[in-house]
């Protein structure tokens, strides 16, 4: 816990239902006998995005929108500044710290390096990165999820659906916080195969040799089409891809096939976040951004940051399989009931679903 006295103390403000959300590892902020915490009025919050912006629908956005919300239940100001490239990491984090943000919260794996040099250059400032658990400092906290366990019940509800017998996945980049959607997803679909005694296949990605398909960044572009279309000519009519923006891609070549295709977002409920796929969206494997976020960033302006990461599961949470919403009718009548079992066996301990890049804790 950090000495955070540098902060004024003012009006007390009502803690937000997500506070506790994701708090499998960390406590959530103390509660005085009101139910309220005690903002302080010159905490500055702020944030920097990875290279897919703040309007992805998906990641960024909604680490974001926690920013925002808690920001705005506080009554205070907040910062941002938003990547481009790679390049654009160090010297954002550098704004921001010249303009004395108390709390600076990287979006993505790919700002661990900038961030570890940032927080131990300036050990006053506190940071928070999303997805990322690499840094061992007093003043960073990591916000990660164990999103292979929300995978497993779609990869389950994919391997349900498909008519094809094929259901394909591909990713942004081979890190970890991409892969452990793609382990959770093929786990799930050979659990099916286990229980319906069927034989589903996955393409695009093997969690033996943890090897598979990648676009090689987080952008909407053409390699993102083709690599989508690699997927579908294997034969695939359920398609995850895990990257932020590259699922606008797969969406493009998903209409142009002409075929039966539907697709599972991730992060976010795509559903909510972008109307224009809801006529192909399966479902969607969240993370609970937003609310963690909020929680951090609340817990840091009453004074209680702590370095202990918060891991969001499906426990507390923190990750999930967003409804079926348009595709309720259309999938199998009894397959709610079935994932809601699994649900449970995952919390409970007696169904197992661990991937190389799972959070521990």
């Amino acid at each position: 816990m950090k000495n955070t006295a540098r902060k004024a103390i003012v009006s007390a403000i009502a803690v937000a239902s997500g506070v506790a959300l994701l708090a499998g590892c960390a406590q959530a902020p103390s509660e005085s006998g009101d139910g309220s915490t005690a903002a302080k009025k010159d905490f500055l919050p702020c944030m920097i995005s990875d290279s897919g912006g703040f309007d992805d629908h998906s990641f960024n956005e909604l680490g974001f929108n926690g920013l925002v919300s808690a920001s705005k239940s506080l009554g205070v100001e907040y910062k941002k500044a938003e990547s481009k490239t790679d390049a654009d990491y160090q010297p954002n984090i550098s704004s921001m710290v010249a303009q004395n943000c108390n709390l600076i919260i990287t979006v993505g794996f790919n700002l661990a390096d900038a961030t570890k040099s940032a927080a131990a250059q300036n050990p006053d400032t506190d940071f928070a990165i999303i997805d990322d658990n690499s840094i061992t400092a007093d003043n960073v906290q990591p916000i990660i999820f164990d999103t292979a366990q929300a995978a497993f019940l779609g990869g389950y509800a994919a391997a349900s659906y498909s008519k094809t017998g094929t259901v394909g996945t591909f990713g942004g980049q081979q890190i970890p916080t991409v892969t452990i959607f793609m382990d959770g997803f093929a786990d799930g679909v050979a659990y099916y195969n286990k229980q319906k005694n069927k034989d589903v296949k996955v393409v695009g990605w093997n969690v033996q040799s943890q090897k598979g398909s990648f676009t090689g960044g987080f952008d909407a572009n053409d390699t993102a089409q083709n690599t989508a279309q690699g997927i579908i000519d294997q034969g695939a009519d359920v398609i995850m891809p895990v990257g932020g923006p590259i699922y606008q891609s797969a969406a493009t070549a998903i209409k142009n096939s002409g075929k039966s295709i539907v697709m599972i977002g991730v992060d976010a409920d795509v559903y909510n976040t972008d109307p224009s796929v809801r006529s192909i969206l399966l479902t969607s494997v969240m993370k609970g951004i937003d609310p963690s976020v909020q929680a951090v960033v609340k817990s840091a302006a009453d004074g209680k940051f702590s370095n202990t990461p918060y891991v969001g599961t499906l426990k507390n949470d923190g990750v999930g399989l967003a409804p079926f919403h348009d595709f309720e009718s259309k999938v199998d009548p009894g397959l709610q009931g079935e994932l809601d079992k699994i649900k449970q066996g995952i919390i409970d301990g007696s169904i197992t679903v661990d991937s190389p890049a799972s959070p521990k804790s």
